[in-house]
């Protein structure tokens, strides 16, 4: 694997659940620390990295989000399963049969999420979608005595597991975590290209924390950084599977980076979206559009912040996000870094008053 492979098997192989995201974190700002002059952190658990080309420029945050989907434990049968609740947003079909790990403070254990053997149930059952409250976790245990002797408590996280790997000789980086480990990379991956590069403001990157609860760490670290300009770095939707024949959207893995027209939560905003389509254009970079009513990324909070915020959230197609696997190419990466730094460039004073007014 390269440097750029490394990284992204490094981030979203570590475990990092809404509220939980401590190791992404240090991992996070091992990469940051070179790439920048200060640090920053909020309360939650947020994280920037500050690199300064003008001080008296616009102040530019450019954010992923630390945490993935997983799980709480939040019972203990009598026999020693573990009974739990989501951590974002999961469909049960893509959960049953799964390992994961339980997080305890005695230390990792794998645990499986089980349910009853398909021998066993009636035809009802059998066609309808077992919900997440029917499903267990099986740690090995045989009552709740051997549990707690684990050091496994209410409230301990559990983190799907999942190796990263490569598809297609690479073109296609596949496992947990993507999102939204890939947005984190990229705003290292633009630090990098800052350096010893000259743009017109102050550059702020890094990444928040629970989003995937409701972007619950995004007014935190928009409070810390006070942006003139944000961008939410996440993943999109890949359409390019099969059911999606006759779907409104198009977004294939390979053929660009994505940026929301709107989302359950923001509206992108006009001045911006136009400045980074037209920069795509001068690139001779395709950025494919979507509209996803269904859910939302940070920039539905950095948006609001202060007396407004200009926002867009920029990212790459995804297959099969939240589950235990994804996919995206790393050609969408690279061109959504490409761009990224580009539009990061454009923007000085002059460059903002026009977008604000």
């Amino acid at each position: 694997m390269d440097r750029l492979e490394q990284l992204m098997k490094e981030l979203s192989e570590a475990n990092g659940v809404p509220g939980f995201e401590r190791d992404v974190r240090i991992k996070m700002e091992h990469h940051l620390a070179p790439l920048s002059e200060e640090i920053l952190r909020d309360r939650m658990g947020g994280i920037v990295a500050k690199k300064t080309g003008d001080a008296n420029g616009p102040r530019i945050l450019l954010a992923g989000h630390l945490d993935e989907i997983g799980f709480m434990v939040t019972q203990i049968t009598d026999k020693g399963f573990l009974r739990f609740q989501q951590l974002g947003g999961w469909w049960s079909h893509n959960v049953l049969g799964h390992r994961v790990t339980v997080q305890s403070r005695k230390g990792d254990y794998v645990g499986i999420i089980g349910s009853k053997a398909p021998h066993v149930l009636g035809a009802e059952e059998k066609n309808r979608l077992v919900e997440l409250k029917e499903m267990f976790i099986d740690v090995g245990a045989t009552s709740k005595e051997e549990v707690e002797e684990m050091g496994i408590r209410l409230g301990d996280p559990v983190v799907p597991v999942s190796d990263f790997f490569l598809m297609r000789g690479g073109k296609w980086w596949c496992g947990k975590a993507l999102d939204n480990r890939a947005g984190c990379a990229l705003a290292i991956e633009v630090l990098r290209e800052l350096q010893g590069q000259d743009h017109p403001n102050t550059v702020y990157a890094g990444a928040t924390v629970q989003e995937e609860v409701g972007m619950r760490g995004a007014s935190a670290l928009a409070q810390l950084v006070r942006p003139d300009v944000a961008f939410a770095l996440d993943v999109g939707l890949a359409y390019d599977t099969p059911g999606f024949e006759n779907y409104p959207a198009k977004a294939d893995l390979g053929e660009g980076p994505t940026m929301f027209l709107l989302d359950h939560f923001m509206i992108g905003h006009g001045k911006l979206r136009d400045l980074v389509l037209d920069t795509a254009e001068e690139l001779g970079i395709h950025v494919q559009m979507d509209a996803l009513m269904g859910g939302g990324t940070d920039g539905g909070k950095f948006h609001l912040h202060g007396i407004g915020c200009p926002t867009v959230a920029i990212g790459f197609p995804t297959r099969y996000v939240h589950s235990h696997n994804s996919v995206m190419a790393r050609r969408d990466f690279e061109q959504a870094l490409q761009l990224v730094t580009a539009v990061v460039k454009k923007l000085d004073n002059k460059r903002l008053e026009e977008i604000c007014y």
